[in-house]
Parts: C-alpha cells; structure tokens; sequence
C-alpha cells in the first residue's frame, strides 16, 4: 500500500473519505437529495437495464429508525448521525417465482456505478457519503417488504461533516488516518495478467 498521488484529480475525487463523524444538527432536504437519486439515475447499465433501486430513511424518520435497529454493532456508534441512509438492492431475477430465470450477470456491477455516481455528486454538493454493509440484510429485507427477486446488497450513510471535536475520538482518528492505496503497478496490467502497464 502506499499514500495516494492525486494531484491529477478532480478536487471531488481527490477530497473523498469514507467519514464516520456527520453533523448530527445538519438535514437533508429534498432537492439535494432528488440531485442524488438522479446522478445514479444516469449511471450506465448493462442495455440500460437500470437493475437498481433504493430504500432511503432521514434521520428521525420511521424507516431510518427502523434500518438503524439492525445494525452490526461496529456502525451503531456513527450511522445514526448521517442525515440520511440509502439502503441499495439489486435485481437477481426476471421475476419473484421461484424458477424465475436469473435476470443480469452485471446488476450488481451496475448498482456499483449508480453509487459511485451518487456518491460523487454527494461530494459536489459537498456532502459525505460513506457507503457500508454492516447490517443484518436479511432481516432488513423481511422488514421492508423488498421482492424475493431483489437483493439488499448495501447502504450509504449520507450528511454533512460533523466537528470531530466533539464526536468520539476513535471515530475521528479514524477519519484522519492516510489515504492509502494499492499502486497502479498492482492491478493495472498490459501483455499478460500480472504485468505491469508501466503508468
């Protein structure tokens, strides 16, 4: 691993974090949130299938209440705070019959690049978004109702920055830790797999 060389990057790609401290006080509202949904609206897909959907909770909403109560014990400390929850899921199937044929071998792929677009226009409005999968899926599928051919594949805990100062101080260290980043050189490939490209 070594530190990132990002003097090339946009301001937004070379800023991202994955910050665990939000500012409890701060609020979504709904055109911010509308911006989101529509940066991973133009995401591309695979026939422009679209084999994505979202669950979104805002803090002191009943859905977020609900989502929060299933997280893993390691996000119950910083999730809560996040203005807002995206639970993602991906379509695996044509239909809810058991036999039904498999619906996209790239759904998930798709839902990635919905999220990194949605998570990129996030840091445009100058927002974090920190996307995680600590949480009980299974249970969050029963207790939303999502269809037996849509999986809960993630969540994105989306806000405003908070004063790590006054936040638990393990979660700030946390936030302020390097950047560190495999090298190109491991998986960026030319000629053969394993070759470096040389950038």
């Amino acid at each position: 691993m070594s530190t990132l060389t990002t003097g090339d990057l946009s301001d937004v790609l070379r800023n991202r974090r994955s910050l665990r401290v939000f500012d409890p006080a701060h609020d979504l509202d709904d055109a911010d949130l509308a911006r989101l949904f529509r940066a991973a609206q133009w995401a591309p897909s695979a026939g422009n299938s679209q084999p994505w959907s979202f669950l979104v909770g805002r803090r002191g909403d009943q859905t977020h209440g609900r989502f929060v109560a299933h997280l893993s014990a390691g996000n119950r400390s910083w999730v809560p705070t996040a203005s807002a929850v995206l639970v993602t899921a991906h379509q695996v199937a044509s239909g809810p019959e058991e036999d039904a044929p498999a619906y996209s071998d790239y759904a998930m792929y798709d839902l990635g690049q919905a999220v990194a677009m949605l998570t990129v226009e996030a840091g445009l409005l100058g927002l974090t978004a920190h996307q995680f999968a600590g949480f009980d899926h299974d249970a969050v599928a029963l207790e939303f109702g999502f269809p037996a051919h849509w999986r809960v594949t993630t969540a994105v805990a989306i806000g405003a920055y908070g004063d790590p100062a006054t936040a638990d101080p393990s979660l700030a260290e946390r936030d302020q830790r390097p950047r560190l980043r495999k090298p190109l050189s491991e998986f960026v490939f030319a000629g053969t797999w394993g070759a470096a490209a040389g950038l």
